[in-house]
C-alpha cells in the first residue's frame, strides 16, 4: 500500500505532515523552484546563516495556516462567529474541504517570487505586476496537470489564487465570500497571518537575531473568529474577522514588537540594503530591457542559481553586461555608508537624505553614491490593520482601544547614503565638518 501521509522535518516546527495531495503541490515545478529562492536576498553575505529559502517557509506556512484553522473552527470557538461562517463550517466535510484548500493556497502563496525575493522586485518588472500577479497567473495557468490528478476532492484554481494573495490582488477574479476572507487572512493578515508568523520565527532563527520571538501557541491558542467591528456607527453587517480573546493580546503585541525589531535591525541593516542595491542595478544591466520576462514559461527557469552564476561570470569578464555590480557583490567591495538619517532629521523641512546624496553625487559623480529610503508600518494603523478582541464578559472592541504598544510602536523608518569605499573615509570627513552647517542652510531655504 502506497503512503498516504508524509512528513519532513522544520528547525521550527520540528514536524510538518503533507498528504498526497499536498504531495502534488511540493512536487511541482512552481514549487520545487522555491528551494533555489534566497527568503532574505544576499542577507547571508552580513548574516552567514541566513540561506533559508522560499521553499521551507512555504512549508512552514501551510503548517500553521492549518493549525489557526484547527484552533479557530472548533465548536466551542465558533460562539462568537458570524452566522455566515458557523452555517459553512458547521458541516464537518465542507469544512474539511475548506481546510484542504486553506493548504494549498497557503502552499502557493510565493511561488511567484522573482530570484532574491524582494530585492529584486521593485522597478525590475513591468508596471502593474508583482509577485502576487504572478502567483495567481501561475496557480491558474501552469498547474492544470497537477489539480487534475487531485483526488477525491480537485481544487477549484480561482478560490486557490484568491486565498493565496487576497483581495487586492485578485480583483480580476469572482468576489470573495466570507469564508473566502476569513481563509485568506489566516495566510496573509496583516498582523498574525501564517506568513508573518512563519518568517520571524524563521528569519530570526536563521539569522541568529533572538528580537523575532514570540509566543507562538499562546498566540494561535486565542485566536478567534469575530465580527469585525466597524467604525462606522449602526453597522450591523457581519463582516468575519480574525481576532484574539483578551488573554492573546500581550502576545500579539510581543508579535508587532518582534516584527519592528526584525525590520530595525535584520532587514535594514545598511550593508544588506546596499548589497540589494547592487544586486539591483545588475539586474538592470543583465537583464533584457533591464526588466524580468514575464511569460510563465521564462519565469520557472530563472531562480538565483542563474543570477549568480551570471554574476560570477560578469565579476571575471569586462566585457560583460553589469561587470561593475557584480564584482561589488563577489569581492564584498560594496559601496559603504556614509550617513544614516536620524529621527530629528524626519522632523525637518526639508529631505535631508536627498540634500545629502545631492552634494555628495556633486563632489563625487552619481555613479559612486547610493542612497536608500526606507520605511516599514510596524505599528497598528487603526484605520487598516486594527482587528478585533473578544472581552472576558462577552463583547467585540478594536485591538487599538485596549493596546498601547500596538499604536504607540514607531514606524521602522531610516535611510542611508553610500558611496563608492575609495572615497568613504572622504565623505565621512567632509560630511563631519560640514554637515551641521549644510542643514541649517538648507532649513533657512526651506524656511523661505
Amino acid at each position: 500500500m502506497s503512503k498516504q501521509l508524509h512528513e519532513v522535518r522544520d528547525p521550527i516546527h520540528i514536524f510538518i505532515n503533507y498528504n498526497n495531495n499536498e504531495r502534488r503541490i511540493i512536487d511541482s515545478a512552481p514549487f520545487q523552484r522555491l528551494r533555489h529562492i534566497h527568503q532574505l536576498a544576499l542577507t547571508y553575505l552580513v548574516y552567514s546563516g541566513a540561506t533559508h529559502r522560499r521553499f521551507e517557509h512555504s512549508l512552514g506556512v501551510m503548517h500553521l495556516a492549518s493549525k489557526i484553522f484547527d484552533t479557530i473552527t472548533r465548536p466551542q470557538n465558533l460562539e462568537n462567529a458570524p452566522k455566515a461562517i458557523r452555517d459553512e463550517l458547521s458541516d464537518e466535510s465542507r469544512m474539511m474541504e475548506w481546510r484542504s484548500t486553506l493548504r494549498w493556497a497557503a502552499l502557493c502563496h510565493d511561488i511567484g517570487h522573482l530570484p532574491f525575493s524582494h530585492a529584486a522586485e521593485k522597478d525590475l518588472l513591468p508596471e502593474g505586476i508583482d509577485h502576487e500577479t504572478m502567483t495567481k497567473r501561475l496557480v491558474l495557468d501552469t498547474m492544470e496537470s497537477v489539480w487534475n490528478k487531485f483526488g477525491p476532492v480537485k481544487p477549484t484554481p480561482e478560490i486557490v489564487a484568491k486565498i493565496a494573495v487576497g483581495p487586492e490582488k485578485t480583483n480580476d477574479l469572482p468576489p470573495f465570500s466570507p469564508v473566502e476572507t476569513l481563509l485568506s487572512e489566516i495566510i496573509t493578515h496583516d498582523v498574525f497571518g501564517a506568513d508573518r508568523m512563519d518568517y520571524l520565527l524563521r528569519d530570526s532563527l536563521h539569522t541568529g537575531v533572538k528580537y523575532g520571538s514570540f509566543d507562538l501557541h499562546r498566540l494561535i491558542d486565542t485566536m478567534r473568529i469575530l465580527k469585525a467591528v466597524s467604525l462606522e456607527p449602526n453597522d450591523t453587517s457581519e463582516e468575519p474577522a480574525l481576532g484574539v480573546e483578551r488573554g492573546g493580546l500581550e502576545v500579539a503585541e510581543s508579535l508587532l514588537m518582534a516584527r519592528y525589531l526584525v525590520f530595525s535591525q535584520v532587514l535594514f541593516h545598511p550593508v544588506r540594503r546596499i548589497y540589494d542595491k547592487h544586486l539591483a542595478d545588475f539586474l538592470k544591466a543583465w537583464l533584457l530591457d533591464g526588466v524580468f520576462d514575464v511569460k510563465l514559461e521564462s519565469y520557472l527557469k530563472l531562480t538565483d542559481n542563474e543570477v549568480l552564476a551570471a554574476m560570477l561570470e560578469a565579476s571575471l569578464d569586462q566585457t560583460k553586461p553589469g561587470h561593475d555590480h557584480a564584482i561589488r557583490i563577489m569581492s564584498r567591495n560594496h559601496f559603504r555608508k556614509v550617513y544614516q538619517l536620524t529621527r530629528q532629521d524626519l522632523s525637518r523641512v526639508v529631505d535631508v537624505l536627498d540634500k545629502v546624496r545631492e552634494i555628495l553625487a556633486e563632489r563625487y559623480g552619481e555613479n559612486n553614491v547610493r542612497y536608500d529610503d526606507i520605511s516599514k508600518r510596524t505599528s497598528l494603523d487603526p484605520t487598516n490593520s486594527d482587528f478585533p478582541i473578544l472581552t472576558q464578559d462577552g463583547r467585540t472592541q478594536l485591538a487599538s482601544a485596549e493596546s498601547g504598544v500596538m499604536t504607540g510602536l514607531p514606524d521602522a523608518v531610516t535611510g542611508y547614503v553610500f558611496v563608492a569605499p575609495e572615497h568613504a573615509d572622504d565623505a565621512r570627513q567632509f560630511l563631519n565638518k560640514s554637515l551641521e552647517k549644510l542643514i541649517g542652510d538648507w532649513q533657512a531655504e526651506g524656511d523661505d
